[in-house]
């Protein structure tokens, strides 16, 4: 079948990474994911948590949002004590996304805060934003080195995420909203650059789906995250 942008099943989106895209956060950049669009910004504080306070180590937290005029309806603004059941799972997914690929232990005591905004949603937003984010910690580490309060970057390796779904029986690559709102099954990938898998949301929207299936779309999302990563690397020039 042909889809809804006229791609391949097996091609991303057109990616674009603006790095340094807001003057004051310690690492920003602006991801375009297609017709998605999020500014993923990391801050850099002189504290952690309660339960990390003399540990030595640090902290990454994240929250994610949309703006009013991210969707054709207007997204209710959301405020960090009401924010909506789906906001703060994502939110979760992107520290845990986060800290999967980095040795808190190795940061000293500070903390890393990420803030995904959601400017223009059409499908794959938590995806791009763990993407997106891992560039912006990279900066703020590199920031880091650069001020001597740390001697390496902690991160391990690198990391991305996108979707995969199967839609009128067809497996596809990063689903677009309008592919994504009748997709038969629905799953969303996180993995390092070795191959190993951060976390695997996926769901059988109609018809239940085999094992076979499964590792068919765990393959495709594989691929794709393989080529974010590279573009990740392009982008920072490692």
């Amino acid at each position: 079948m042909n889809r809804a942008d006229g791609r391949k099943p097996d091609e991303l989106r057109k990616v674009k990474i603006s790095r340094n895209y807001l003057k004051y956060p310690d690492g920003s950049v602006l991801i375009e994911c297609g017709d998605t669009k999020v500014i993923c910004t990391a801050i850099v504080e002189e504290s952690v948590p309660n339960h990390r306070k003399g540990s030595g180590g640090g902290w990454i937290s994240a929250e994610y949002s949309m703006i009013p005029g991210s969707t054709a309806e207007r997204a209710q603004r959301e405020t960090h004590h009401k924010a909506k059941g789906r906001s703060l799972e994502i939110q979760r997914l992107v520290g845990r996304s986060l800290r999967a690929v980095v040795d808190l232990d190795a940061m000293g005591e500070i903390s890393i805060l990420i803030d995904a905004d959601v400017i223009q949603a059409d499908g794959g937003t938590r995806t791009a934003s763990i993407t997106g984010s891992f560039v912006a910690l990279h900066d703020a580490f590199a920031k880091l080195i650069k001020e001597g309060k740390i001697k390496k970057s902690p991160m391990r390796e690198f990391l991305a995420a996108t979707s995969v779904g199967v839609v009128a029986g067809q497996r596809m690559l990063d689903l677009c909203y309008e592919e994504d709102s009748r997709a038969e099954v629905d799953m969303n990938v996180v993995m390092t650059e070795s191959g190993k898998f951060v976390e695997v949301q996926g769901t059988a929207e109609a018809i239940p789906f085999t094992k076979k299936a499964l590792d068919e779309l765990l393959d495709l999302g594989g691929k794709g995250v393989k080529e974010l990563i590279a573009i990740q690397r392009k982008e920072l020039g490692v």
